[in-house]
């Protein structure tokens, strides 16, 4: 059956040796819908990002970029507007018919900590074409803190289908009139669309910004910062805030949102040309994201980066959508149910790290 591979086709691909790792792949890497990749023993800081591009090897085009090798062995610090390379622990040799996508971890987005994956004969990041024989890396760029990372980190995850199974507006309505995805009336169009919240149902506060000058987060402490060390808390009554160009910023969905345990669903933008800005930067939904017995949804934190201007942005305006995939199985574990998650039943949420 077409779509999206649960976790127990997974384990089976891992038992087939077409997911391997030289250091075994432990059962917590493995998500209802995803694996977590895990970053290797040495980085490279590069002068540039870089694709490998057709017939090329990203080993064979490191010569072009490098500019020095770190360990990571007993921890290195990443640092803030630097480039870097990371083979990850993981490779793979994907069967025919089976392609992979790749996205950052939730925590990994809220810490804008831009993370891509790279592969041999890539022409795009975050992309396995079926058939893809070969190691994996990780492109890191922290973007608004520097980080300490170390061998077996997970910073990102692999989400791998088997032909299409994307529903289109019709099949989105359809399930939501069996299954509702949102807490009202849904807005339909090329995926659900969600909108921001500037006027929170208590107090005043709708998001944080991300300081200009922090220290180092070590991404194993958790709940070890104080939040007032890295983010501007914004508060606002009027339902309007604006995004300063190059800031980025910690904000929440108006809609709480629900994936049926029979679903994948990733996030997107909703359309380049509503304003200066990009709200996407982790981005798959599990099955059972908040689909939980109170039925209630979760609702969704967006990662937002303002780019060329200053931009109101306004209460309830539509900043993306989710497009929603059928699984090829229904997983064997939803999230938050049996599987230790930071964000299930969410509202405004900080990266873990933070307390």
């Amino acid at each position: 059956m077409n779509g999206v591979l649960p976790d127990t086709a997974l384990r089976r691909m891992i038992a087939d040796g077409a997911i391997a790792a030289e250091t075994p792949i432990g059962e917590g890497q493995i998500q209802p819908a995803s694996l977590d990749l895990r970053l290797g023993a040495h980085a490279w800081r590069l002068r540039a990002s870089f694709l490998a591009g057709r017939g090329q090897s990203v080993a064979g085009r490191l010569a072009d970029f490098e500019m020095h090798r770190m360990d990571l062995s007993q921890g290195a610090v990443l640092e803030k507007g630097c480039v870097y390379l990371v083979p990850l622990m993981e490779r793979v040799a994907l069967p025919p018919g089976v392609e992979a996508v790749a996205n950052a971890k939730s925590s990994t987005g809220r810490l804008d900590l831009l993370t891509r994956l790279v592969t041999d004969d890539g022409t795009e990041f975050d992309r396995l074409p079926e058939g893809y024989d070969g190691p994996l890396y990780a492109e890191i760029c922290p973007r608004s803190f520097s980080v300490l990372v170390r061998p077996g980190m997970r910073l990102s995850q692999m989400r791998l289908r088997q032909g299409q199974a994307v529903l289109d507006d019709a099949g989105l309505a359809a399930l939501h009139a069996t299954d509702p995805l949102v807490d009202g009336t849904p807005l339909i169009d090329a995926g659900l669309g969600f909108s921001v919240d500037l006027r929170p149902a208590e107090g005043d506060l709708v998001g944080y910004r991300a300081r200009p000058h922090s220290g180092v987060i070590d991404l194993d402490r958790i709940g070890a910062y104080d939040a007032r060390d890295f983010w501007d808390e914004l508060r606002t009554t009027e339902g309007r805030l604006i995004l300063d160009p190059g800031a980025f910023y910690i904000l929440v969905s108006r809609e709480a949102v629900a994936i049926p345990p029979d679903y994948a669903a990733e996030m997107s933008p909703y359309l380049a040309m509503v304003g200066e800005f990009r709200v996407h930067y982790a981005g798959f939904f599990d099955p059972g994201f908040g689909h939980g017995a109170a039925g209630r949804g979760a609702r969704g934190v967006l990662e937002v980066r303002c780019h060329e201007a200053p931009f109101a942005l306004e209460h309830g305006q539509v900043v993306g959508r989710l497009v929603y995939e059928r699984m090829a199985a229904r997983p064997a574990r939803l999230y938050g149910a049996g599987i230790a998650s930071n964000y299930q039943g969410q509202g405004l949420k900080l990266a873990k790290q933070f307390r």
